[in-house]
């Protein structure tokens, strides 16, 4: 058992590793770069300590410091969250060869799954479908070959990395000489590596994702599925559990072959196996060998604290139920809320948060690290909150979410909060018909600008500038259609 834990992380899951730490009678401490000097983890940690920053490598990206703080204070363990250094095998094996614990899976392990094409092949051993690829690409001649093989459209993928970076589609050979520079020069720049692979494109698909938790003894158990085809540039905005899509026979199905999988590699910690669905078949897509932004979906679900599992596991603990013991009870939604601006291409905002109000009520949940004078700062991910609900149906999760969002107030930048008052009231999304091109589609864009128009009309006519107005482009957080409750909340 370690008593020590530092968080090689910002924001709100270092503030949720630390909250879970805490109740373990864990040690905490934090890291942070100095635009971060006063963020939330910073305060709540036992101890913080303050990233040199030569301008070379970025702070939470520099393995060499934070292996060196480790060092230097005694302290037994790592977690590193999601992004930054959570997939990094070089990271995991340089703490486990100063005896540091890393809160994850083998630096082996990840190093296997940070390549797409061989966790493919492991895919399909382990009795997974996949979409038609191809192994790595090695020149314009060999993807040529490779996609006509495969058949028209395609996806040109990075090798390495993730998050949707490095993804370009093609239709034809001329497209696919543009897509394969374009994908492998996105990937360099992103991952630092730029090898690229092939895989058939598949139109208007679900994404559905399975979680699993793996100890050091062989048990291994899935937590079920998770609905995240809402997405913006590949990037999931809005994701729920259970999938509409997903049978229990299914879900019992792909569960026990995601079991196999981990097995099959030797996986230890929790990880996430995502798919693509359509037309009832669910074929592999990934590995992500982390804890998942969208984990809360599952805890909300299953009662199951899986930040702490984590941190029971890699004490060496067995893990603390057994597959049969696992119950799914009702609907969880989970919906991101970002500082950006809708209206301008979701584009990436920062600022002062003048004013915070988080929903609340029953099984209402919000993770975030952001406080009332806290600037947000423009140089990491847009992610500032994770708005949680469950309920005994779908149906009454979203309007439990209709609700806490009429009670979410984030004023001084742009962010998401009107945006996802219009997803969660259409008619189509209430209906659960989605998939992952869903808000183009429905033309969600569209309809929150003529929306907004409205209420700026309707604004302007009881005498309010548009400064006053905290608008989409200014905050995004007024009720929309005509609800003027919000007027002068700020």
């Amino acid at each position: 058992m370690f008593s020590t834990l530092l968080v090689a992380n910002r924001g709100e899951i270092a503030v949720r590793i630390i909250r879970a730490a805490r109740e373990l009678d864990i040690k905490t401490y934090a890291i942070y770069t100095s635009v971060d000097k006063n963020a939330l983890h910073v305060k709540l940690a036992d101890e913080a300590f303050a990233l040199v920053e030569d301008g070379k490598i970025a702070g939470y990206l520099d393995i060499d410091q934070i292996i060196s703080i480790c060092v230097r204070e005694g302290i037994e363990s790592v977690h590193p969250g999601y992004g930054f250094l959570s997939e990094s095998e070089l990271f995991a094996k340089k703490l486990t060869e100063k005896g540091v614990k890393f809160i994850g899976p083998p630096a082996d392990v990840i190093e296997l799954l940070g390549n797409k094409v061989k966790s493919r092949q492991k895919a399909i051993e382990a009795g997974l479908e996949v979409p038609r690829g191809s192994d790595i690409i090695t020149d314009e001649n060999d993807g040529i070959l490779q996609a006509n093989e495969i058949g028209y459209p395609v996806l040109v993928k990075a090798v390495f990395g993730g998050g949707g970076m490095g993804i370009q589609f093609a239709h034809s050979d001329k497209e696919l000489k543009k897509a394969l520079q374009n994908a492998s020069a996105q990937a360099q720049a992103a991952f630092g590596r730029g090898e690229v692979f092939i895989e058939k494109f598949i139109n208007q698909p679900r994404h559905i994702e399975f979680q699993i938790l793996a100890d050091n003894f062989g048990n291994v158990v899935h937590l079920g599925e998770r609905e995240c085809s809402i997405q913006r540039r590949n990037q999931k905005l809005l994701e729920e559990s259970p999938s509409k899509a997903i049978t229990r026979v299914k879900r019992n199905e792909i569960g026990a072959l995601v079991c196999r999988l981990a097995k099959n590699l030797g996986y230890i910690s929790a990880g996430t196996i995502e798919f693509l669905y359509l037309d009832n078949k669910v074929l592999f897509n990934e590995i992500n060998p982390r804890i998942q932004v969208e984990h809360p979906v599952t805890e909300m679900l299953t009662g199951k604290d899986i930040v702490k599992e984590q941190i029971k596991i890699a004490q060496g603990e067995e893990l603390s139920f057994k597959q049969s013991e696992i119950k799914f009870r009702g609907h969880a939604m989970e919906l991101r809320i970002n500082a950006e601006d809708p209206l301008n291409n979701f584009q990436p905002t920062a600022g002062l948060v003048q004013k915070f109000t988080a929903p609340g009520g029953p099984q209402v949940r919000f993770d975030t690290a952001i406080y009332e004078g806290f600037t947000i700062p423009n140089c990491y991910d847009s992610l500032i909150g994770k708005m949680i609900v469950a309920a005994e149906t779908r149906g009454e999760a979203i309007s439990r979410a209709q609700n806490a969002l009429k009670e979410l107030v984030i004023i001084g930048f742009p962010n998401n909060i009107s945006f996802f008052q219009e997803l969660i009231d259409d008619e189509k999304f209430q209906k659960g018909d989605i998939s992952i091109n869903f808000i183009q589609d429905q033309k969600l864009l569209e309809k929150l600008e003529k929306n907004v128009c409205t209420l700026a009309s309707a604004l302007f006519a009881v005498g309010l500038k548009k400064s006053e107005m905290n608008l989409p482009q200014q905050s995004s957080n007024w009720r929309m259609k005509g609800k003027m409750d919000a007027i002068g909340r700020d």
